[in-house]
């Protein structure tokens, strides 16, 4: 999952370490969440939506698997 962590913690001049502790998460957290290397539980991205002021999806990007459902109604298949 792709994300802009690190372009909103920059527009609020917060170090790794500052939103961690807001976050009430370790700062390698953060930084793991920042490289992709860790998608964030739902109430932690709430939480990382909620600090900034914005929806979850501004925050992160689910982009899914090749094929995937990826909302409603599903795509009508052509034979």
């Amino acid at each position: 999952m792709k994300n802009r962590l690190k372009v909103y913690r920059a527009m609020h001049d917060l170090t790794q370490e500052a939103l961690a502790a807001q976050l009430r998460v370790t700062s390698q957290t953060v930084i793991s969440i920042e490289n992709g290397k860790y998608d964030p539980s739902l109430p932690l991205a709430f939480r990382i939506a909620n600090l900034f002021n914005v929806r979850i999806e501004d925050v992160f990007l689910y982009e899914g698997e090749p094929g995937e459902f990826r909302g409603y109604p599903p795509p009508i298949s052509k034979r």
